[in-house]
């Protein structure tokens, strides 16, 4: 031992960087070999993907349907295939909302989806639109997580969906002011049809019977506040005057302004104790005054 190694230290330099170079060579060459024969291998028949199996979310989507839209986008066999690319391919699939991708030995995929569940059409409103304006993009719709998601609205037009109207980005935060804003129309039994929302932040609803209702801006706790005070007395008006509500204002600091069938309020807070002031000369658009 101390022989070879003193013999090994006692090379010259230029021996010692020839041997090192050849060793490193040696081992690239065995690495490209070993690389070659498992893709030679990978590509055998044997490992030829035979079946894929999915579970989870498959209510939008048959077989046929999958086997369409996924298959073009997955390449390799059993061992080549890119797990990430399976992914990205069955994500491509309308209506799926994620998608997990196992191998099963020895030529298997199992495959998770997660479909998204419709819970609103969506419209972006165009950059300085009003709360008022129409002016949108092509509908699309919102999922359960507030996620906009672009699929074949045929397929959900039997559904009860309400409108999303407003900014790039806000879905998600205009789904949870709608669930709010619903839970509070359900005391006037009536639901929330449509939610628009302004570039300067000012909300507007249409409820299902016909009433559109002008909320204002502000935090959403305040302008829920001033929708509960609406709904906790307009009753008082429409029993009173046996007319349906057509508008309301909330954007009043003393109170709100609304215009039944043939008649309006100005603004003025609503008295829970007090009846409304006897209507003026009824028209379509006449005014009593609390």
């Amino acid at each position: 031992m101390r022989a070879s190694a003193t013999l090994s230290s006692s090379l010259p330099p230029d021996i010692r960087l020839m041997n090192a170079v050849t060793a490193l060579l040696l081992a690239g060459v065995l690495l490209l070999a070993a690389g070659l024969s498992l893709r030679w291998v990978s590509r055998q028949p044997v490992f030829a993907i035979r079946a894929i199996q999915v579970e989870g979310d498959v209510a939008r989507n048959s077989a046929a349907s999958l086997r369409a839209n996924a298959l073009p986008g997955l390449s390799g066999s059993f061992l080549s295939m890119s797990l990430q690319q399976g992914r990205e391919a069955f994500e491509a699939v309308p209506w799926v909302r994620s998608a997990v991708v196992q191998r099963v030995w020895p030529n298997q995929l199992k495959v998770r989806l997660e479909e998204h569940r419709p819970a609103a059409y969506w419209e972006t409103k165009a950059e300085g639109a009003d709360a008022n304006s129409d002016a949108t993009v092509e509908r699309r719709l919102v999922n359960s997580f507030g996620e906009v998601f672009q699929a074949n609205l045929g397929d959900v037009e039997d559904e009860d969906l309400p409108v999303l109207a407003g900014p790039s980005g806000t879905s998600a935060s205009m789904l949870h002011m709608w669930q709010r804003l619903q839970q509070a129309s359900r005391a006037m039994d009536d639901s929330i049809d449509r939610l628009d929302l302004s570039g300067r932040g000012s909300w507007r609803i249409t409820l299902d019977k016909g009433a559109v209702i002008e909320l204002g801006r502000g935090e959403e706790d305040e302008v829920l506040a001033r929708y509960g005070q609406l709904v906790r007395t307009v009753s008082q008006l429409t029993s009173r005057f046996q007319a349906p509500l057509l508008s309301a204002d909330l954007r009043h600091a003393d109170g709100y302004a609304v215009r039944l069938q043939g008649y309006a309020t100005v603004a003025k807070p609503v008295k829970t104790n007090k009846p409304a002031a006897k209507p003026a000369k009824p028209a379509s658009a006449g005014t009593i005054r609390n």
